[in-house]
């Protein structure tokens, strides 16, 4: 978390901790503290205040973007589960991506018809960091399926992309609070006015009855002071992060043969350091880094544990045993140039053990 995230929380651990649905001067607190944070985060994001839900977390907000509309639902294949699986049970469209990860837009426009209810496409895919062209996504469905709504996960896109130009282009945005430096347990779906959802969770009609449930006022402070920080800091650590993404990818090819860059860098973000090595196999390299106390994974952090390789990776069409040896790295703010020094060694002393070790079996 940023250090202005957990000292934004502190308060409402004690002497502000008061439910802002109460009627009390302490509730009033609270709840004056709701609002001003969501016109915060309205302004960061691209609409209007009332256009903000806070939620538990961006699978809930997916969830209820996808359940709540009701109708056909239409996604990419690439799409993070929480968006994956309930169209799926939904019985809804899943089309497939390019090698890169983008939504195919011929087999997007195939599917669509006035029949689709909702198709909800990623900003930033959270596994290969693949940007899309949401633009693109937008005037197709506009075009072919004018009365359906179009969501995007953002939740891997608020360190990269101007969200105000994302805003303008859908009706539903989903957001979790982790993912740029707050609090994880707190997320935001963001609703164009106009748009009618049925709630995900009912109760007592917070957020205007689209999600009942106490607020987390502490994790909502925490989101609102790491958005702005992370809205501010964007350019300048877009460029930062770039530069270490770079020396960190080509310091591994220049020290492992079969190293592949899973997407082209200049189309996706700059954190996203996604690799595959040839004959390798990611649990076995995993243990080692993380022996080491190098943080990385295979495939989404989800789906941690899990023996096949990813969804996306075999959405993108990589070769099965490539996709064996999947390596996904992220930078983000706390990220120094002695961490990438110390990955590069690390990674490749750890590959080249694996090599020798495949090598001496009999």
């Amino acid at each position: 978390m940023r250090p202005g995230a957990v000292e934004a929380m502190l308060p409402f651990f004690s002497e502000r901790f008061a439910n802002p649905s109460g009627s009390h001067r302490f509730a009033r607190d609270a709840r004056r503290a709701v609002d001003e944070a969501r016109d915060q985060v309205a302004e960061v994001l691209g609409v209007s205040p009332g256009e903000v839900v806070f939620t538990g977390c961006g699978t809930e907000a997916d969830n209820t973007a996808i359940l709540g509309v009701g109708g056909l639902a239409v996604c990419g294949a690439a799409e993070h589960p929480a968006v994956l699986h309930p169209t799926e049970h939904r019985g809804g469209i899943v089309v497939g991506t390019d090698t890169a990860g983008h939504i195919d837009l011929d087999q997007l426009a195939d599917v669509l018809s006035p029949d689709v209810a909702i198709v909800s496409v990623m900003a930033v895919n959270n596994e290969v960091g693949t940007i899309t062209d949401l633009a693109a996504v937008s005037r197709l469905v506009r075009s072919l399926a004018p009365g359906a709504l179009l969501h995007t996960d953002a939740v891997q896109a608020v360190c990269w992309l101007d969200l105000r130009q994302i805003a303008p282009l859908v009706d539903l945005m989903s957001f979790s609070a982790h993912k740029f430096g707050g609090p994880k347990g707190v997320g935001v779906l963001t609703i164009r006015d106009g748009v009618k959802l049925a709630p995900l969770i009912s109760g007592g009609g917070q957020e205007r009855e689209r999600r009942s449930g106490t607020h987390n006022v502490a994790g909502i402070a925490a989101l609102t002071s790491a958005l702005v920080e992370t809205d501010h800091q964007r350019i300048s650590e877009n460029a930062r992060l770039a530069g270490l993404r770079d020396r960190l990818i080509d310091g591994l090819s220049g020290a492992i043969e079969g190293v592949v860059e899973t997407v082209q860098r200049d189309r996706k973000t700059a954190g996203s350091a996604h690799v595959c090595l040839d004959g390798i196999e990611s649990e076995s390299l995993l243990f080692l880094l993380d022996q080491a106390d190098v943080c990385a994974s295979a495939a989404s952090a989800c789906a941690s544990g899990a023996m096949e390789p990813s969804h996306v990776l075999a959405a993108m069409g990589v070769e099965h045993s490539l996709a064996m040896g999947a390596l996904r790295m992220t930078l983000g703010h706390t990220t120094t140039v002695d961490d990438i020094e110390r990955a590069i060694d690390v990674v490749a002393s750890s590959v080249q053990h694996l090599r020798r070790v495949a090598v001496a079996r009999p």
